[in-house]
């Protein structure tokens, strides 16, 4: 589309003093600035393309001969600059979280029961986007000019892709305010992705250039984001929409849809298909209506993203450890293809698990080459009836884990066999078991490598020890020449050892000594994690770090105790103690604290504190607190909180809005506060 109608005034202008200048390139870089909005943002174009490449002609003459007067949101910043060497790390502000997963209508219904009863509410509005398939990112204004940039990475920290997201033309290198003031600081998240006719001709100059194209138009965008090169980043036309925000100075809306109006006034480019819902039924006919429409759409999507509209709501059910509680992701029905499987081999995991998959010839599948997928265990595998040799139906779980279907039976080999797991470990041939009660099949060798690399690549990955350069091809190394055989050894080892491997040079060898070091301080959480602990998770781990302050502690709780942590369940306590009893982990703990690795978070003056030994619930409307922050200072002062009443319950909290707990409370005996008593009782007044 061509920009049309303009009247071009001082192409060729006298010579001007530097007054005059810097007048002229904020005129020229004010006027392409709007001419870019109303191109890629309105699709309203109001110049000719040749206008616009005068007038952007003429701001590059300017800067060049006067490049101290380069403003820095200039229009010019979009072609790409000198390539860099490597990309640094940002840390967000606030962690940019994931989004639990719905898979179909009755998983979205269950969430909507979830949230009403958590805010005790009968009916619920929701806004309800497009999942765009590509690549999160956060933009960061300050005083309204674009500032900084970085990918999403593990959620905490990113890479500074500053310079490459300057060249996306639908960004704003400077806000729009006459709708709305700009916020003094500003970070927004969204999506950087590619359309269909743009991917398309992309692989085709790869396929002229005799390079390796593109699998889909995700990889596509990614690996032009992520280019060292930011001219090659301007050669390609990625696109972005905007959704999110994350800290935001001196700025308040009631609603996500008043944030997303906000984001229009400042000039952003927001995906349109998005709708107001009052009740998870609209949400759902939504949500089916896109899937239908999906293959027209000019861009991929993956499924929809539902969010509760009123953020004083969302700040109420506040966040899991990676996710809020108040979206979910509803994903679209897999995509499906027909293939064969070659071969069914089993594969151990870091706790021995035996997890059967199928070798496939390799098909095409919502734009991956998929050649391998999950049999899950033996019950899937009996179930659906799967052998080597079958044409089988494959799909993508949730567009992104490869699964087998079902077996097509009119197709079956004659003389096919039914699959069993051995009784012997493909990796160590250690005796094979299926636990009762579980679903999958164990190597019951503690020394299998296979289990061993598992462990050490989990105890050493980022969200455990972060140990860097410690990855999965050293770890196989290291165990596969016997020079760790646990975790605990990994801080036996020296300089010497690594710099004689295989491809390591000195230097390298260096680097991970030092992260090895430096891993010796990382919080008691951390090690918690690393342990691989069945069902300890992150968050758990976090729990318990801070209710027992060290490993110590932790080891000598019983069942009940851990059971009376909020947000323990039985499961999970039994699982800690069994692995505190167990002589060989007991081992590997006490290498790790001769090394060294003994955190301890002091939990003595919150085990003594005013709630010592109390519990709470908040419900309702609470005016001076959040749920979450409200939670914090109860644990902070000894206590414990919970997201329902029981015979354990202490105090209900109870703000305007309350609702059944109350009732369940006057049952029960427990004890109903106001917010003020309750900020009495803390000291607040």
């Amino acid at each position: 589309m061509g920009r049309f109608f303009f009247i071009h005034r001082r192409l060729h202008f006298q010579p001007m003093d530097l007054q005059q200048t810097l007048a002229r390139i904020r005129e020229l870089t004010d006027a392409l600035t709007e001419h870019n909005h109303r191109y890629y943002i309105l699709d309203d174009p109001s110049v000719s393309d040749a206008a616009y490449d005068a007038l952007l002609r003429e701001l590059q003459d300017l800067e060049t001969k006067h490049p101290e007067l380069k403003l820095a949101d200039s229009p010019t910043q979009r072609v790409g600059s000198q390539p860099l060497a490597g990309f640094e790390q940002l840390t967000h502000s606030i962690p940019m979280l994931s989004l639990s997963n719905a898979m179909d209508d009755e998983e979205l219904t269950s969430f909507d029961v979830r949230v009403r009863k958590d805010l005790e509410l009968d009916q619920l509005d929701y806004v309800v986007e497009p999942k765009l398939d590509g690549l999160g990112v956060e933009l960061v204004y300050v005083d309204g000019v674009f500032t900084a940039g970085s990918t999403r990475g593990d959620g905490f920290t990113g890479e500074n892709i500053t310079k490459n997201l300057r060249t996306l033309k639908a960004l704003p290198l400077r806000l729009r305010d006459k709708e709305r003031p700009i916020p003094p600081y500003l970070e927004v998240r969204g999506e950087v992705f590619m359309g269909h006719a743009d991917f398309e001709q992309l692989n085709e100059r790869q396929l002229d250039q005799e390079k390796q194209p593109f699998a889909n138009p995700r990889n596509a965008a990614a690996g032009s984001l992520r280019q060292l090169d930011s001219r090659i980043t301007a050669s390609r036309n990625l696109l972005i929409n905007l959704y999110a925000p994350g800290q935001i100075d001196n700025f308040a809306v009631e609603s996500h849809m008043e944030f997303i109006q906000a984001l229009k006034d400042w000039g952003f480019p927001v995906n349109d298909l998005y709708e107001l819902c009052p009740t998870i039924q609209n949400v759902i006919q939504f949500h089916n209506k896109l899937e239908q429409n999906r293959e027209n759409l000019e861009y991929d999507i993956d499924g929809t993203v539902t969010k509760v509209n009123r953020l004083d709501y969302q700040n109420r059910l506040g966040i899991r450890s990676r996710s809020p509680r108040w979206a979910i992701a509803g994903k679209f029905k897999a995509r499906q293809e027909i293939t064969t499987i070659l071969s069914i081999v089993p594969s151990v995991g870091r706790t021995g698990a035996i997890t059967p998959v199928a070798n496939l010839e390799p098909v095409h599948l919502g734009g991956v080459m998929v050649a391998r997928a999950t049999l899950h265990n033996q019950d899937e595998i009996d179930r659906k009836d799967v052998r080597e040799g079958d044409t089988v139906v494959v799909q993508r779980a949730g567009d992104v884990i490869p699964e087998v279907v079902k077996a097509i039976l009119d197709k079956r080999p004659a003389k096919s066999q039914p699959y069993f797991i051995p009784d012997r470990c493909p990796a160590c041939d250690g005796h094979v078991v299926r636990l009762e009660g579980e679903a999958k099949h164990y190597c019951q060798n503690i020394s299998c490598a296979a289990q061993i690399k598992g462990r050490i690549e989990h105890f050493v990955a980022k969200r455990c020890l972060d140990i860097d350069g410690f990855g999965t091809k050293l770890v196989s190394q290291l165990v596969d020449e016997n020079l760790i055989g646990s975790i605990a050894d990994i801080y036996a080892l020296n300089l010497e050892q690594l710099a004689n491997l295989e491809r390591m040079a000195e230097k390298s060898a260096l680097n991970i000594m030092g992260a090895i070091d430096s891993s010796k301080s990382a919080d008691l959480w951390r090690l918690i994690h690393g342990l691989g602990i069945r069902n300890v998770g992150e968050h758990i781990s976090k729990v318990i770090a801070n209710k027992y302050g060290s490993l110590q502690a932790l080891g000598e709780a019983t069942v009940e105790d851990l059971e009376a942590t909020h947000e323990v369940g039985p499961i999970v306590a039994r699982g800690l103690v069994e692995f505190f009893k167990d002589s060989d982990n007991l081992e590997i703990l006490g290498k790790l604290s001769q090394h060294g690795l003994n955190p301890i978070i002091d939990v003595s003056a919150r085990s003594e504190g005013i709630f010592s030994g109390l519990s709470f619930v908040f419900t309702g409307k609470l005016e001076h607190f959040n749920r979450d922050s409200a939670r914090v200072l109860v644990e902070s002062l000894g206590g414990a909180s919970a997201n329902s009443i029981s015979k354990k319950t202490d105090y209900l909290v109870a703000g305007p809005g309350a609702g059944s707990k109350i009732e369940k409370a006057n049952k029960l005996g427990v004890k109903i506060l106001t917010e003020d008593e309750f900020r009495t009782m803390v000291g607040a007044e």
